[in-house]
Parts: C-alpha cells; structure tokens; sequence
C-alpha cells in the first residue's frame, strides 16, 4: 500500500464520518419543520424495509408541519407506525390521503435534551474520525516496519494524518456548534 492510497482511505473514512454525522443533525429538529426529519425512518412493509422517502412525497407546507403522501393508501398506518416507534417527539394524524405531523413548540428541557443528543451524536463522530486515524497510522507503521516507507516518511505521512484528522474533527465541531445555536435559538 502506497502513501496516496493510504490517504484516500484515510479521507474516504473521515469523509463518511462527517456526512454521517451531517445527516443525523439533520433529523434533530429545532421546532421547525423539515422533510430531513422523517425522510431516512425505516417502514416495514410488506415483509420488506424502506425509507419513507422511498416510498412517499415528504413536504412541509408550513414551518411546524410535515407532510407525509404515501405513494400506496396501503402504507399509511405502516408510515405512521414508523414514526411513533422514532420518539421524535410529535404524533402523526392520518388524514384521507396523508399524514400530517405537527411539531409541538419546543419546551426549554427538550431544546436541552436535543442538545445533549446532538453533542452524543458529535462525540460518535469523532470517535469514528479518531477510528480512521488509527487504522491510517497502523497501516503506515505497516509499511514502515516492511521497508516500503523511511522513518523520514512515516513522521511525515503520521503528520499528515493528524493535519487531516485535525480538520475533520474540527468540522464536526463547527457543525455541533451551528446545531447547537440552531437548537437553542428561540
């Protein structure tokens, strides 16, 4: 394994841990309405697993509204069994043709208790990125101890990993921190 492959995979896991964590803030809502918190929610039906955006238009008409049109009447109490099972905090009401979830106003403890679950959701991130950087490091050590990379190289390909992983980590932080504003911002 070659220095340039070794950072691509470095990149590709910090990179997937970034939009890992970029997608899960996306479903923490902040009292305000958006298709991201109920797009990625599993559904079973008919004996199979699919994601709600798979399976039916998702739109908000107003700001605390989402609006759920199954593609199948068929799958309507499958949809809203779905979202029960999430705990995100509303309930869904089935209308003729769709469900309709209307966000509660957010209490000053839920505001906090979505903090909490956005900074977990932050920490897990970069424990995936710290998890990245790790198995860069072996596999540079690797090749070190193989007689493919100087020891010049290798402190020099272990900086780079940490220059690298040192902005990953720093851009789950921004990210932790514009939810957090977004969350506590009334």
């Amino acid at each position: 394994m070659d220095e340039r492959q070794i950072l691509a995979e470095l990149d590709g896991g910090l990179k997937k841990a970034e939009r890992h964590v970029e997608t899960e803030f996306a479903a923490i809502h902040a009292g305000k309405a958006s298709p991201a918190l109920v797009d990625s929610l599993e559904v079973e039906i008919y004996g199979a697993k699919s994601r709600i955006r798979d399976i039916a238009a998702v739109t908000t008409p107003d700001a605390r509204t989402i609006a759920i049109q199954p593609w199948d009447r068929g799958t309507g109490k499958a949809i809203e069994k779905a979202i029960l099972l999430a705990n995100l905090g509303f309930t869904p009401v089935a209308e003729a043709e769709r469900i309709r979830c209307t966000l509660p106003e957010m209490s000053r403890e839920r505001r906090q208790e979505m903090v909490k679950k956005a900074a977990a959701l932050a920490e897990a991130g970069r424990v995936a990125v710290r998890n990245a950087r790790r198995d860069a490091l072996e596999q540079v050590k690797a090749q070190q101890k193989a007689g493919t990379f100087s020891e010049d190289d290798k402190k020099r390909l272990e900086k780079e990993v940490q220059k690298r992983t040192d902005g990953s980590i720093g851009a789950i932080g921004a990210a932790f921190e514009k939810k957090e504003k977004e969350l506590l911002t009334v």
